[in-house]
């Protein structure tokens, strides 16, 4: 009895390791002989996930939410065999990058490819294969042309894709000529650093700047299908003798989604620009307060959240993923001499960014127009950093930004060694090397922001009574104290403060003291 009982678990066993081994070889069958995109996208560095995140990021609390909300990469739903029903799991897009080059090198295509394919990570895809082609021009019917477009049909089918993304911002007509041809959606990628900014906005600010983003990106795409998109106004269509009101085709549903759009695109626009003065009575606080501003700015990856974190222990969201964290975040830190200072985190910039994204998100941008320092964090361990600065400099630009002045950090230096510091040095010689991971170059982050930050404080030397506690408690709050000693006619007093501070303390103010 006890024989019998043993074969058949035995027998279980064998049928269940037979379904799982058949299960996990349809997967694995899926992306043979695919290599391209096989590891994870260059632009995500491998090394900093298997790093653990440390005290310099403070408490991260939001690393266990935004986790939460991943999708779990599964098995495909198509199944060929009902007793694989139980071993089903959630299904993600599986999509194939493809790409057109004319002037530049391959690399570069390539490098721009590599960053599509994080950013497709990033939206939660997985990525199964590029496709680059060097042509003078896009094809203006399919982007690819007739023949690369077949080839890409028999690559989706081939490996079972559901997405096509292509490296540029699509024209309406070439993605449904394409999407007609490979028989799978196609998108672009516009469409997927707006779906990556619609996941991570968490602010109302972010949220309504992200949706303004998306329905201006919508709003030229709209697609119609055929008469089943028609809506009459009154009456019936053109009808012979049914009098006034019937006539005419009325207001088709493509052109009510049109006016719709219209109407919640001002609705957003006016919500924006009514969260502006609660950022610009922050802002003017501070300046009342004549409190320099140093505005973090850089590619997205490049570990500006890491360096704030670093310097503050802000507690930002830190995560290994591109545009981690939208919504900015000021602290207030102080030089070693003891001047306060704010830093401010700001949006992440990336090659070919969305002028939707440009315009939605310039309050998030004014953080960097009206600093008056911005550092510029680089990754040092990119495999393009000069094109990173250029990137990072257009966008400057764009905001009003470019004679603010700069200071640029090549972050994660400790990924990189002896002959690719000699190379960075080169393209900005006055560059600071630091490790926001590793704490390398922060002290001399922290001093070359300190010698940029402007400083136009005068001395002052003052001998307060001491029934006038009130001066000494005021010259604290508002200027920076060098001395102070106390004599029988009451308590003398050295400090620097902003020229414009200084009448008050006029009555007090010793005469072999410079004047401002």
């Amino acid at each position: 009895m006890t024989s019998d009982h043993t074969t058949s678990s035995e027998n279980d066993s064998r049928v269940d390791d037979d379904v799982v081994a058949r299960v996990l070889a349809h997967a694995d069958s899926k992306a043979a002989g695919y290599s391209l995109f096989g590891q994870r996208a260059q632009a995500l560095q491998a090394t900093t996930d298997a790093s653990p995140f440390g005290d310099a990021d403070g408490e991260q609390f939001d690393r266990d939410e935004r986790a939460a909300l991943r999708r779990v990469g599964g098995l495909s739903t198509e199944l060929e065999d009902v007793t694989e029903v139980e071993y089903r799991q959630l299904r993600l897009e599986n999509v194939v990058l493809i790409g057109v080059y004319s002037g530049g090198s391959l690399e570069d295509a390539e490098n721009s490819l590599r960053e599509l394919a994080a950013l497709a990570e990033t939206a939660g895809a997985v990525v199964l294969d590029g496709l680059l082609q060097r042509r003078p021009h896009p094809d203006p019917s399919t982007y690819l042309g007739r023949g690369k477009a077949e080839e890409l049909a028999a690559i989706v089918a081939h490996l079972g894709a559901d997405t096509v993304i292509a490296d540029t911002e699509l024209a309406p007509s070439q993605r449904r000529a394409l999407e007609d041809v490979v028989k799978v959606k196609v998108i672009d990628r516009t469409a997927v650093i707006l779906d990556i900014f619609s996941q991570h906005a968490k602010s109302r600010e972010g949220k309504a700047q992200v949706e303004l983003a998306q329905l201006e990106y919508l709003l030229p795409r709209l697609r119609g299908w055929g008469e089943s998109m028609s809506r009459q106004a009154g009456g019936q269509v053109g009808g012979a003798g049914n009098g006034m009101g019937s006539r005419g085709p009325g207001e088709t549903k493509i052109e009510l989604d049109r006016r719709r759009i219209h109407s919640r695109m001002a609705k957003l626009r006016r919500q924006i620009k009514d969260m502006k003065p609660a950022r610009d009575a922050k802002r003017a606080n501070r300046r009342r307060n004549e409190v320099p501003s140093v505005a973090i700015a850089g590619y997205t990856n490049a570990g500006k959240s890491s360096l704030l974190n670093r310097i503050t222990r802000a507690g930002v969201l830190v995560e290994n993923a591109l545009f981690a964290t939208l919504d900015s975040t000021v602290r207030r830190s102080q030089t070693l001499d003891g001047r306060p200072y704010t830093l401010a985190d700001t949006v992440g910039f990336v090659r070919n960014l969305p002028h939707q994204l440009v315009e939605a998100f310039r309050s998030t941008l004014e953080e960097v127009q009206d600093s008056d320092v911005i550092v510029h964090v680089v990754d040092a361990s990119h495999p393009d950093p000069a094109s990173q600065l250029q990137t990072v400099r257009d966008v400057i630009g764009e905001v009003g930004a470019r004679d603010i002045p700069e200071l640029v950090v090549f972050n994660k230096s400790d990924l990189i060694d002896d002959d690719t510091r000699l190379v960075l040095r080169g393209l900005v010689p006055g560059a600071v090397f630091a490790s926001a991971r590793t704490g390398e170059g922060i002290d001399e982050v922290l001093a070359r922001i300190a010698y940029l930050i402007p400083d136009h404080s005068v001395p002052i030397e003052l001998l307060v009574p001491y029934e006038h506690g009130e001066i000494i408690a005021a010259l604290h709050d508002h200027g920076r104290v060098t001395s102070q000693s106390y004599t029988e006619q009451g308590t003398r007093i050295s400090a620097l403060i902003d020229p414009s501070r200084v009448a008050p303390f006029e009555p007090y103010r010793l005469e072999a003291a410079p004047r401002a």
